[in-house]
């Protein structure tokens, strides 16, 4: 099994974007009506593109305000305050003194699967961000917070957790706001998903120095899996952490493989592109996108130095 990796690289302003033409590479940001309920969770599209919060196995209610704004989930809020990276010159937080906190690259994918997790639940006031400098890590976090080094990990109840397919399941069942795992025979079909991350993340990864066919059976796979559902535009339907788990790759295969391969994931597959643009819309995941520019780069030399030598 893929586990989490050490994934580190600099980021302009503090993970957001700064030039305006780059934030819509996910589909463009749109202002659209939304009808919002304490007990509603993900959303349907409907011809009008008229989005309804609802709960898994939950029939949606109508008694409900609209308001023009972009997507949000939980908090309905965008911009955020990042704290910067603490470095091997950062002193440790007040360690396990009842405060909950996750430790994050803001650049990882595997951080950035629990961060969107966080964020879509509410839990920004709840769960501290905590992020780590990895190519300058303070010596206390192995020492004194998680011995493997690497991040996400999650301090609560006074023990440290990590990996992030089960941080994000944890998250989700141990803490409020909506529930983002479905129960039943979706769930089944939702562990399926789950399990084939890592067949995902190890096929597109071997296509970056070859042939990228192999990496298409894997977008062909997704877009089949996405076929499952006719209620929205998510794998499940309905936004849930299996799109979670995939939206941080998805993000950086998507730019890579366009600059590197001049090959497009979503030509030729409808239910990625609707899938791209509708994540794109959700505002606990804007938050933790990185600069693509730098995410390029970054597996650029991670995986094209070693070819690049040999020339």
């Amino acid at each position: 099994m893929v586990r989490d990796m050490d994934v580190g690289m600099s980021v302009a302003n503090n993970g957001l974007f700064s030039d305006p033409s780059s934030v819509a590479f996910w589909g463009a940001t749109q202002n659209i009506a939304i009808k919002f309920s304490t007990t509603h969770l993900g959303y349907s599209l409907n011809n009008k593109h008229q989005l309804q919060l609802r709960s898994f196995n939950t029939k949606p209610k109508f008694n409900l305000r609209e308001v023009s704004t972009p997507i949000a989930m939980a908090t309905g809020r965008v911009q955020q305050v990042l704290p910067p990276p603490l470095t091997s010159t950062s002193l440790p937080p007040s360690l396990f003194d009842g405060t909950t906190r996750l430790y994050i690259s803001y650049t990882c994918p595997y951080a950035q699967r629990v961060w969107i997790t966080r964020n879509c639940k509410g839990l920004e006031e709840k769960i501290q961000l905590v992020p780590i400098d990895l190519q300058d890590r303070p010596s206390w976090y192995k020492e004194k917070v998680y011995p493997p080094n690497k991040v996400p990990s999650l301090e609560h109840n006074n023990e440290v957790r990590g990996e992030s397919l089960d941080l994000i399941r944890y998250i989700d069942s141990h803490f409020e706001g909506p529930s983002l795992f479905p129960s039943g025979s979706d769930k089944e079909f939702a562990e399926e998903l789950l399990s084939y991350t890592d067949t995902f993340y190890k096929t597109v990864i071997s296509s970056f120095k070859g042939d990228v066919t192999e990496a298409g059976t894997t977008f062909d796979y997704m877009e089949t899996a996405l076929s499952k559902y006719d209620h929205g535009p998510f794998f499940l339907g309905q936004f849930s952490l299996v799109d979670i788990a995939y939206a941080p790759f998805i993000e950086r295969f998507q730019l890579f493989l366009m600059e590197v391969k001049d090959y497009d994931i979503k030509m030729g597959r409808i239910k990625i592109m609707r899938l791209v643009q509708e994540i794109n819309n959700i505002d606990g995941y804007k938050v933790t996108r990185s600069d693509p520019k730098v995410l390029v780069e970054s597996y650029k030399k991670r995986f094209l130095a070693q070819e690049d030598s040999t020339l």
